[in-house]
């Protein structure tokens, strides 16, 4: 789905505008890809989509190919471990400065330090499920930008919340009334399909595939100089 949306409250800045575009998809699945290997099967297959972008650009426009020929996999808890003095964000640029392309596992819940990684909607993506002793089956797949020289999120995706999860999440937050809405009704009763799906950012990609330096270089929008 081509999804096209206006966010005037949005923070903008030389990544982000109030005009937000982004190829979202939604994927039907069984309970039984409901872990963390199925997800990693489908950020591999995305990042090979974006590899084969990349190799298109060098042949037909001179660009110089730098994503890394596999995404690294990384578990915020463990990204955390590794660097506790750091920001969340700081620990983004960090990990993304060594290995080029990686995608941080499970964000959302609280880490051993008592703070989310970031943020995430209680009835969207499954960010409390525990595996080994982690909390998350979703995740954000980031990239180095040399020309930002910094971490730079093209996709946020993950394994959608399921009754027990969306239970769980609601009730973490503080949002139980939600469970009187349509949509959460219908998943609570078992009438919907368990699902996995994500956007990609338009802009962001063109951005990092062109090597550019302000959104303003690829959309139309509003943004600061």
């Amino acid at each position: 789905v081509d999804m096209r949306a206006l966010r005037p409250d949005e923070e903008v800045s030389k990544i982000h505008s109030v005009y937000v575009d982004q190829w979202d998809w939604e994927k039907v699945i069984d309970a039984s890809s409901r872990n963390l290997d199925y997800l990693e099967s489908q950020v591999k297959s995305i990042y090979r989509a974006l590899k084969a972008t990349e190799r298109f650009l060098s042949e037909h426009a001179g660009i110089e190919p730098i994503l890394p020929e596999d995404v690294t996999f990384i578990h915020s808890e463990e990204l955390l471990d590794l660097y506790p003095e750091l920001t969340p964000k700081q620990r983004e640029d960090k990990i993304a400065s060594l290995h080029g392309a990686v995608f941080i596992v499970g964000i959302g819940h609280e880490l051993a330090d008592g703070k989310e990684h970031d943020l995430r909607s209680p009835d969207y993506d499954d960010w409390s499920t525990s595996v080994e002793g982690k909390r998350g089956l979703n995740g954000d797949l980031l990239v180095w930008n040399p020309v930002l020289e910094r971490a730079f999120e093209l996709s946020s995706m993950g394994i959608r919340v399921d009754k027990s999860a969306l239970e769980y999440q609601l009730s973490k937050t503080g949002h139980e009334k939600r469970k009187e809405l349509y949509w959460h009704q219908l998943l609570l009763q078992d009438k919907l399909p368990l699902t996995i799906g994500g956007g990609i950012g338009q802009s962001r990609l063109a951005m990092f595939l062109l090597r550019k330096e302000h959104i303003a270089e690829v959309q139309e929008s509003v943004w600061n100089n």
